[in-house]
């Protein structure tokens, strides 16, 4: 981690129920020889030595690639905020990088840029591509928890929405950046 940047926690999100994948556990499908989860934790583990893995199922295969995992506080798969929710609660540093377990083409820089972005405002970051923001990859800082919770308790289920109740700084990035692609069919796989 560069110099000027602080500590950050990691958060990947695999609490999903893998609905595009047949029902399978997105994060732990192979590509390129290794589970997709496997992938976003190499890159992210020289960042960072507190990787929160949010998971529904299957938490022995995850432990593995994560010093900490955590579930859903309710049943039936509720979404990604719930996943975030309960990474901010365990997470170890003030700035935590969320990222999804199915983007396997992440890249450092894009992470530090991110994270450079965000405590150069003091504020949460969400890359934006073609005009969409994209909250699978963020970096929040931990005292945004109360104000999630609370979008939680009044029914809020959109990570994007939630988060967007404050300001947010966006990151730009092309509509082609490969580096964002998350693998939602069994074709993506198959590269």
């Amino acid at each position: 981690m560069s110099a000027t940047l602080p500590p950050c926690s990691i958060l990947i999100l695999a609490g999903g129920r893998g609905q595009r994948m047949g029902g399978r556990d997105k994060g732990l499908l192979a590509w390129q020889g290794m589970p997709l989860v496997a992938h976003v934790q190499q890159v992210v583990r020289p960042l960072s030595h507190d990787v929160v893995i949010s998971c529904n199922r299957n938490e022995e295969a995850y432990r593995v690639y994560a010093d900490q995992l955590v579930g859903d506080a309710e049943a039936d798969y509720p979404g990604p905020l719930a996943g975030v929710i309960a990474g901010l609660r365990v997470a170890r540093h003030a700035w935590v990088v969320v990222l999804a377990c199915d983007a396997p083409r992440i890249e450092r820089g894009l992470i530090e840029d991110l994270l450079r972005l965000a405590v150069a405002h003091d504020s949460p970051v969400m890359v934006r591509q073609g005009g969409f923001w994209q909250p699978m990859f963020s970096v929040l800082p931990r005292r945004l928890l109360p104000m999630l919770e609370q979008a939680w308790q009044d029914g809020e289920r959109s990570l994007q929405k939630a988060l967007l109740r404050e300001p947010v700084q966006g990151l730009a990035c092309a509509e082609e950046d490969a580096r964002l692609s998350n693998f939602n069919s069994p074709e993506w796989l198959e590269d």
